[in-house]
């Protein structure tokens, strides 16, 4: 029979560190998110009609690790501009260039777009988001909707 001795030696770990509200994965990355997509850049890139390079500065700079809503909202609607000035024969072959986390993080956007829908913006996500599925598969949805880290 167990002897209680009332030891609490191995009660060593602070578990209350880990909780969803406090716990960061990666702090450098969350400082690296503050700042979002440089709008500048973006503009720059549209205006040149090199809307898939555009589109890369807004996946590779997603503010994906911050807490500052107004940051991740300025980057979803500067997503969703981008998303809208392809034609729908330059979404195809800028989809085939993405690896993976970049299809996911694409798809996170446009399900953000989702929720806050501006006009004529429906239509284009509802297309990006069609043929990000046929690219990425079932997975990329899955990914996006059970992942805690949000556009």
């Amino acid at each position: 029979m167990a002897k209680n001795t009332g030891a609490s030696k191995f009660r060593k770990v602070d578990v209350d560190q880990y909780d969803e509200e406090i716990y960061v994965e990666d702090p450098e990355q969350q400082e690296e998110g503050d700042q979002g997509p440089s709008e500048s850049e973006v503009n720059t890139f549209i205006a040149q009609g090199k809307n898939a390079e555009a589109l890369g500065v807004i996946l590779k700079n997603a503010p994906l690790g911050t807490k500052n809503q107004a940051v991740k909202d300025r980057a979803v609607q500067l997503a969703i501009r981008v998303l809208t000035t392809f034609k729908s024969s330059e979404i195809d072959p800028a989809l085939k260039s993405l690896d993976s986390k970049s299809l996911d993080t694409l798809m996170k956007y446009i399900y953000k777009g989702f929720e806050f829908p501006t006009e004529n913006s429906s239509a284009a996500l509802l297309t990006w988001h069609e043929k990000t599925f046929a690219i990425g598969g079932l997975g990329t949805i899955v990914r996006v909707l059970t992942d805690r880290k949000r556009v």
